[in-house]
């Protein structure tokens, strides 16, 4: 399939390469981050505003089928937006999302507050990186890998690049909101510590905060895990881009021992 989505009036239905690595039938926990993103940028606003946070609550498994978008708005204002974002299926919610707007206003800063550059190599230097979990298509294959720091799918700290190729709405163009919400929902892949043949660290949730908007085709990833001793774990990471860092991620993960 072309694309991940098929949007008709508030009603996404999703595709087969919307799943993820721990079941055909369950999505991918970037699909629907990233159809938020693109819903809660087309959201009216009453001044200029940006995306400055979206926290999802992953409340169950995600059918690979079709899901009704509502949205409710919280408060409307000169400098903020607060939305909340339910994806259902059937009548049941899957997702809650908030999200919060910032008004845009044009700031002459002084000239030493600047992002935060990357030193790490960009994509063009990058090593392409497969992510092989699942014989079955998935989400992560309409995604681009470049490997910086690290590798997906070995243990310890990493550093990827990002870049979406398959359409996630169709007909729509992927834009960089869009790209970093589904980027962000990777943190724990490219940072396990746990191995995956052994161990399942999903997590229940993802909040992405952002300082500027992210622009270009390419974001970058670099993300770490910690575990704690009683089945709780974070995966987190620095999101940057062609300018430099822009904004982070977290992730709570649900620690479980695969059943032999």
């Amino acid at each position: 399939m072309s694309y991940v989505y098929q949007v008709e009036g508030s009603i996404a239905h999703a595709q087969p390469c919307s799943a993820g690595p721990w079941d055909p039938g369950l999505q991918h926990g970037g699909a629907p981050a990233s159809l938020i993103a693109w819903a809660v940028e087309r959201m009216p606003v009453r001044e200029p505003m940006q995306v400055v946070r979206m926290t999802f609550d992953l409340l169950r498994p995600i059918p690979v089928a079709p899901l009704a978008i509502k949205i409710d708005v919280q408060r409307e204002g000169r400098k903020i937006q607060v939305l909340n974002v339910t994806l259902l299926h059937e009548g049941v919610a899957c997702v809650r999302a908030t999200v919060l707007k910032m008004r845009q206003a044009e700031l002459e800063l002084p000239e030493h507050v600047i992002d935060e550059q990357i030193l790490l190599p960009g994509p063009e230097q990058g090593r392409e990186s497969k992510i092989r979990f699942s014989s079955y298509e998935q989400f992560a294959s309409g995604v681009t890998l470049r490997s910086v720091r690290g590798e997906f799918g070995k243990l310890g700290p990493g550093a990827l690049w990002f870049h979406a190729h398959r359409p996630i709405i169709a007909g729509e163009a992927i834009t960089p909101l869009m790209r970093a919400a589904m980027t962000g929902d990777f943190c724990n892949g490219v940072s396990a510590v746990l191995d995956f043949a052994e161990w399942t660290f999903i997590n229940a949730d993802l909040t992405i905060s952002l300082a500027r908007q992210p622009v270009g085709e390419w974001i970058l990833l670099d993300a770490q895990t910690w575990i704690g001793e009683r089945g709780a774990g974070l995966a987190f990471a620095k999101l940057g881009d062609e300018r430099g860092y822009f904004g982070r991620a977290i992730q709570s993960l649900v620690i479980e021992r695969r059943a032999k």
